[in-house]
């Protein structure tokens, strides 16, 4: 990114009057050309006379009635291709602070100021932003406004990388700090010492906000600006170098040394280097089950693994001499954010842009929060029951009513009557998260949601199909202009009285969904749970009501329960995101099957096909959507019918259409589903030594290439086990696929990444890996020589995998 990229596109300012009422006092450097009524209303929220400071969030260019037109177009390359390629949305962060002064009429003063930028991750600006308002109520002059102004935009993000979406997705699901540092190592050791007061640097302990625990994307901007610079593609290729480096061989004849109590797969003297043995233990305790990695913080019985791994790529020596303070800073340095400053007014204050984060994250919406503040035990449910949004009856719980409402194109309130408009906000936000996956698979979230709406331009955003709003005002609630009120105040969820009059979801008896569901329902001898979802209207009404009040054992429930769980046991916001990213992604997939039973095909994943094996063909991988019995299958497809019909009438659907053929496309491994192949993998009952040999060639001949291991590791979290399901090729009954096994590994060794991964790995799963590798090396280097595999003391103490050959006699 070029240094005179503007990372701040607008400053505003906005007071009250007694006698005018909000007004835009300021628009720097030039006026929006937009209604500044309307600014002003959304700078100054009801009742921030009330409040000392309040914050919220507001979109421009994001529907006709708030796209700017600048008086002075921005005539530049960058700006004309974000228009074109559709990223042109302004995101704005506004503070509001009233100050108490009894010589003015009403006893106080209010004022605010809002940046507006390119950036979703406006919350890196609140502690400048805190500055800058402090700054202008002792001098309420334009000059506050363009050394704000300027100091944002001479903040230096250069060297920022720019992930790809496996890259990030392998990063948001784990946290241990060092994640992937093997390829951004030189980046962080170009820091000055953090501890000299005098270098422009970022304190690694400061934590004046919460900012740092956000997840947001900035991709969008990067990648647009990378296009003109060139820089993320050059930066792109210089992490990549580092993985390069590596040589895909298998490990050193010295590191399967079985006398200490670890076998090591890497290097863990890196870990010890970087001084992450210190601090692992206080990262990993909110981590839990997400970050927690056997190799974290254990010292290495394998002296000369260094020498084959050299601190994860870095290279032996020139890696021992970054042991001082520039190692330890790299060490503090979470490498989930790209670590930076604004120096305002003489006050360096430090910024740490997330890395890991999509499109539709926006701000600090936290789903821990929004699924707190409506959980079982203390929301009232009201209204009437809907097959788009009761998946369960009336036991479906209230997140995943919200969830159905979001994804089915519902119009969503959220009241916060004397509330802060930030909290409000933050859960509009969360919203759109939640029902994007986490932010991960679908969109179109953000482009509906207004996370502060007002009453001045309620008829305008009312319009927009399935916004989603967030409100102060308790009229909004008796207006009745929505199908679903969430009160974050009362801890309330209201179905419209009318939904059914707006949303119909009557089915006539020709629809193939009655016809498929009451198929499905004698194939899998389902007991009751899909009734509540498939309910034939009586004559002249349109309303429906179950039969049934739902399952208390549902999935959705028991789901539910889970996520709760983990929040009592505080399990961290990356790994709620992670449940719900893959809770999305079995709904995707129910929809994909839905579609090839009622429709004949889908057009949102690979069509459903078994494993085949015939005389006199090549046996064929399955591919599509995996259950695990037919059984399963048909619950899930009657219990998810009516939103899967609804959904697939949205604009969230359309997008998530083309998403996937652009992926499908682009994605590095080709071919095959790899996700089918993982998920034969995990559950499969049974497995027959053709497929699991086909599935781990077929998986060891496309690992060559970087990226083809980061699409690889990215549908092997760590809260889903990691490399488990691949181990399992260690234990099998066949040499051929032990040995493919070990050739994957062998590939997944050879980066960085993959080494951590490895490391994760239990002992039991280690050992029989090193063990292997080595048998498979030692009978090739015996090979190559023509001589016979001398009957080692390391053979003779080594167990079998149930086949002798594979002792190193080879067989």
């Amino acid at each position: 990114m070029s240094q005179d990229v503007q990372h701040c596109s607008f400053v505003l300012v906005a007071d009250f009057d007694i006698d005018r009422g909000a007004q835009l006092a300021y628009q720097f450097p030039q006026p929006l050309g937009t209604d500044e009524g309307l600014l002003a209303n959304l700078m100054l929220p009801d009742g921030a006379e009330r409040q000392p400071i309040d914050w919220t969030v507001f979109f421009l260019n994001q529907t006709p009635f708030n796209t700017i037109k600048p008086i002075l177009a921005l005539d530049n390359d960058e700006a004309r291709s974000a228009v074109e390629e559709g990223s042109s949305m302004l995101y704005g962060i506004n503070l509001v602070r009233t100050k108490l002064d009894k010589t003015v009429r009403r006893g106080a003063i209010v004022k605010a100021m809002a940046i507006v930028t390119r950036y979703p991750f406006v919350q890196i600006f609140k502690p400048v932003l805190l500055l800058a308002l402090d700054d202008y109520f002792m001098n309420p002059s334009q000059d506050c406004l363009a050394r704000l102004f300027d100091a944002i935009n001479a903040m230096d993000l250069s060297s920022m990388p720019v992930l790809t979406r496996y890259e990030k997705l392998i990063m948001r699901n784990t946290e241990r700090q060092d994640i992937m540092i093997g390829r951004t190592f030189d980046e962080y050791a170009a820091y000055p010492d953090p501890g000299t007061a005098t270098q422009h640097t970022v304190r690694p302990g400061h934590r004046s906000t919460n900012s740092g625990d956000s997840r947001v994307s900035f991709e969008d901007g990067l990648q647009m600006r990378g296009k003109k610079e060139g820089i993320a593609r050059n930066g792109g290729e210089s992490y990549k170098s580092a993985s390069a480096i590596r040589s895909p061989t298998s490990p050193s004849e010295a590191s399967f040394s079985l006398d200490g109590s670890a076998v090591w797969v890497g290097d863990e003297s890196g870990l010890d280097q970087m001084g992450f043995v210190a601090t692992a233990s206080a990262a990993s305790a909110s981590s839990s089950s997400v970050s927690s990695l056997a190799g974290r913080g254990r010292r290495s019985t394998d002296a000369s693994s260094s020498s084959s791994h050299g601190a994860y790529g870095r290279g032996g020596e020139g890696a021992q001499s970054l042991a001082g303070a520039s190692v330890a800073s790299a060490a503090l340095k979470d490498s989930h954010f790209y670590h930076t400053a604004i120096n305002y007014n003489e006050h360096l204050l430090p910024v740490k842009v997330p890395l890991s984060t999509f499109s539709e994250e926006v701000g600090e919406g936290s789903l821990t929060m929004l699924c707190t503040t409506f959980s079982p035990a203390i929301t009232t449910m009201s209204g009437p029951l809907h097959p788009h949004l009761h998946t369960n009856g009336a036991l479906t719980p209230p997140v995943i009513v919200l969830f159905n409402a979001l994804i089915t194109g519902k119009r969503i309130i959220f009241l916060g009557h004397h509330k802060l408009a930030e909290n409000v906000s933050n859960h509009v936000l969360a919203a759109c998260a939640l029902g994007s996956g986490g932010g991960v698979l679908l969109r179109g979230f953000i482009k509906r949601a207004f996370p502060y709406a007002t009453l001045i331009n309620r008829e305008e955003w009312e319009n927009i199909p399935g916004y989603i709003a967030g409100v102060t005002n308790p009229i909004f609630e008796t207006a009745g202009s929505w199908d679903l009120l969430c009160d974050i105040g009362t801890n309330r969820m209201v179905v419209s009285k009318d939904i059914h009059l707006n949303h119909p979801a009557s089915w006539s008896s020709s629809n193939p969904l009655v016809v498929r569901t009451g198929t499905l329902k004698a194939e899998g001898s389902i007991g009751s749970e899909e009734d509540a979802v498939r309910v034939q209207p009586k004559e002249g009404t349109s309303v429906q009501k179950p039969e049934l009040a739902g399952r208390p054992d549902s999935a959705d429930n028991v789901f539910v329960e889970d996520i709760l769980s983990a929040i009592a046991s505080h399990y961290s916001e990356a790994h709620v995101r992670a449940k719900f990213t893959e809770y999305v992604m079995r709904f995707v997939r129910i929809a994909a099957r839905y579609e090839e039973d009622v429709l004949g095909s889908t057009s949102i994943a690979w069509p459903t096909a078994p494993y085949t094996e015939r005389p006199g063909e090549k046996p064929r991988l399955g591919s599509g959507p995996y259950f695990v019995d037919e059984a399963s299958c048909a619950r899930d497809l009657a219990v998810n019918a009516s939103r899967i019909e609804a959904w697939r009438r949205t604009e969230c659907y359309k997008l998530f259409q083309a998403d996937w053929k652009h992926v499908v496309a682009t994605n590095p491994i080709q071919g095959f589903d790899l996700p089918h192949q993982l998920s034969r993998l995990r559950f499969a009952k049974s497995m027959s030594d053709g497929e699991a040999e086909l599935i781990f060639r077929t998986i060891s001949e496309n690992l060559h290439s970087y990226e083809q291991v980061t699409e690889l590791l990215a549908w092997l979290p760590p809260h889903l086990h990691g490399l488990q399901p691949l181990s399992f090729g260690l234990f099998h009954q066949h040499e051929t696929v032990r040995e493919l096994t070990v050739d994957l590994f062998n590939e997944l060794r050879a980066h960085p990444i993959g080494v951590q991964f490895l490391q994760a790995l239990n002992h039991f799963q280690r050992y029989a890996y090193v063990r292997q590798a080595h048998t498979k090396e030692q009978r090739l280097r015996d090979a190559n020589s023509l001589s016979i595999p001398p009957h080692t003391a390391f053979m003779a103490r080594t167990p079998s995998n149930r086949s002798e050959s594979s002792l190193g006699g080879g067989g």
